[in-house]
């Protein structure tokens, strides 16, 4: 696929002044992505954040601290709360592999539903207490954003046209 827009250079003269009236156009190769690697690339950038949003988290002041004791905001860190926020930080890692490897109408169903869960998880987490840092809520907003463009590529998937068996 060829991209409609051009570039035109300019060449210039031996005496290093420009001529504009010789002008090539250079035309760039602008190449579709495939839905499944577009959700799959998505996927990635949204874990990151939720990585980068955890890690920098334990730079507040006194986060350290309260993890020794094992409550961070008076939640306690137990064994199920633990392993539950290691499931749905999986969730991501599974995304990437299903979005690649899924039929397209599963794969576009299963993004939808983990895209909205993973919305909510979102909105959930906005209320729970403590003070919000500035960083936090940068990576929230980019969060949301990540996921509403999850939602809406799989929403907006392209169909392809099948001719009806009168019409052949």
């Amino acid at each position: 696929m060829v991209d409609k827009n051009t570039v035109k250079k300019s060449k210039k003269k031996s005496n290093g002044r420009t001529n504009s009236k010789v002008n090539d156009t250079a035309v760039f190769e602008d190449v579709r992505v495939n839905t499944k690697t577009k959700l799959a690339l998505i996927w990635v950038a949204l874990m990151f954040l939720y990585v980068y949003n955890d890690i920098l988290s334990f730079f507040q002041p006194g986060t350290v601290n309260q993890l020794s004791t094992g409550t961070i905001e008076g939640m306690e860190m137990t064994q199920a709360f633990l392993f539950g926020g290691a499931v749905l930080m999986s969730i991501p890692s599974f995304m990437i592999i299903l979005s690649v490897f899924l039929p397209a109408k599963t794969n576009r169903s299963v993004n939808i539903v983990v895209g909205v869960f993973h919305a909510f998880v979102l909105v959930s987490t906005t209320f729970v207490g403590g003070e919000t840092w500035a960083f936090y809520a940068y990576n929230m907003i980019l969060e949301g954003v990540f996921i509403g463009l999850i939602v809406w590529t799989a929403w907006s998937w392209p169909v392809l046209e099948q001719p009806r068996g009168d019409e052949q």
